[in-house]
C-alpha cells in the first residue's frame, strides 16, 4: 500500500479548501458554477444604486443576478448591465426591463414580459426603460403640496398687508373714540343701577315689590283661580251641555219643518208648492189694484158726495194703469 506524505495531505487540503472559498464567494454573489446560464445586457442612463449580485425578477420571481457594470463610452451615456439569467424562461423579444429601489436601499432588475412569439437568446441587449428614484417620486409627490403652502403664505402675506393698511391713523383715531363712548355708556349705565338713586335701580326695586306682593297674596290668587275653575267646569258640566242640546233639538225640528215644506205637507207647505193658489192670488192682487186706481179716478160712481150731482157713466178700468214710480 502506497504511503501519502503528510506534504500531499496538507497541500490537497488547502485545494479544496481554495475551490470551496472560491464557489462560496461566488454563491453569495448570486453565481452558481453548476447552472446553466445565459447571459444577456441591458443598457440604462442611470443605474439608481444597483450593484453586481443584485437580482434580476420576473413577475415578483427571481431569475438571475447582475454579474457586472461598464460604461457604454467614455462620455457615461449609457451604462451597460450585464446579467445571467439561471432558469430557462422565454424572454420576448419586445420586452423590457427597469431598475426598482426600495426604501432601504437595495436594488433590483425587473423585466416587463411583452407580447413578441420570438425570444432573447444568449447574448442579447434588453431594452431598458429609466425609472425615477424614491426620492424624485417623494420630490414630484411634493411639489404640489410645497406650492400651495407657498401661494397660502403668499396670500397670508398679502391680508396682513392689507390689514395694517386699514387700520391706519384715521381708523386708530376712530377706533380710540369708539372705545371712548363705550366707556362713557358703561358709566352711565352704572350710574342708572346704583341702589336708591339711579332710575333703573328703582325700577328693579319695584318690580321686586311687586312680586313679594304677589308672593304674599299668593293665597288669595290660588282661591280666584280655584273659584274661576270651578265656575267654567260648572258651566261646562251643565248649562253648556244644555245649550248645546237644545241648539241640536232645535235644528232638528227646523230641518224636519223644511222638510215638509219641500215635500208640500202642512199650509206653508202647500202655499209653497200650489202653482195655481200662487197664480190666483196674483190675479187677486191684480184685481184689487185696477180696482183702487179705478176709485182714485172715478170716486162718484162709487160714492155719492153731493145732491146735485150726476152719476159717473164713464168705462171703468180694464187693466191698470203704467205704474208712474218708475
Amino acid at each position: 500500500m502506497m504511503k501519502v506524505s503528510n506534504e500531499t495531505k496538507v497541500g490537497a487540503l488547502a485545494a479544496v479548501s481554495i475551490a470551496m472559498l472560491i464557489l462560496g464567494f461566488n454563491f453569495l454573489k448570486g453565481k452558481n458554477l453548476f447552472e446553466k446560464k445565459a447571459g444577456m445586457f441591458i443598457t440604462f442612463s442611470k443605474i439608481e444604486g444597483l450593484n453586481v449580485a443584485d437580482p434580476v425578477k420576473i413577475n415578483g420571481l427571481r431569475v438571475g443576478a447582475v454579474e457586472g457594470l461598464i460604461e457604454q463610452d467614455a462620455d457615461m451615456s449609457r451604462i451597460i448591465v450585464a446579467f445571467q439569467i439561471v432558469r430557462e424562461i422565454n424572454i420576448p423579444k419586445d420586452s423590457y426591463a427597469k431598475i426598482s429601489a426600495s426604501p432601504l436601499g437595495a436594488a433590483s432588475i425587473v423585466i416587463i414580459k411583452g407580447k413578441s412569439t420570438e425570444y432573447l437568446h444568449h447574448g442579447d441587449t434588453l431594452t431598458g426603460i429609466d425609472s425615477k428614484s424614491m426620492i424624485d417620486n417623494i420630490t414630484e409627490k411634493l411639489e404640489p403640496t410645497v406650492e400651495n403652502i407657498n401661494n397660502t403664505l403668499a396670500s397670508l402675506d398679502n391680508t396682513i398687508k392689507k390689514i395694517g393698511q386699514i387700520f391706519d391713523d384715521n381708523a386708530n383715531r376712530n377706533i380710540a373714540t369708539i372705545l371712548k363712548e363705550l366707556a362713557s355708556t358703561t358709566e352711565q349705565l352704572n350710574a342708572q343701577l346704583r341702589p336708591g338713586k339711579g332710575s333703573l335701580a328703582t325700577s328693579l326695586d319695584n318690580i321686586k315689590n311687586f312680586t313679594g306682593s304677589l308672593n304674599k297674596n299668593n293665597d288669595s290668587i290660588a282661591a280666584l283661580v280655584n273659584n274661576l275653575t270651578k265656575v267654567s267646569r260648572d258651566i261646562s258640566n251643565s248649562q253648556l251641555d244644555k245649550t248645546i242640546a237644545g241648539l241640536a233639538t232645535a235644528t232638528e225640528n227646523l230641518n224636519a219643518i223644511l222638510g215638509g215644506v219641500k215635500e208640500g205637507k202642512g199650509s206653508l207647505g202647500m202655499l209653497t208648492n200650489d202653482k195655481q193658489l200662487y197664480q190666483n192670488l196674483n190675479r187677486t192682487a191684480n184685481s184689487l189694484n185696477i180696482l183702487l186706481q179705478d176709485l182714485k179716478l172715478h170716486p162718484k160712481r162709487y160714492v155719492q158726495i153731493s145732491v146735485f150731482g150726476k152719476k159717473d157713466k164713464t168705462t171703468p178700468l180694464e187693466t191698470a194703469l203704467p205704474d208712474t214710480l218708475k
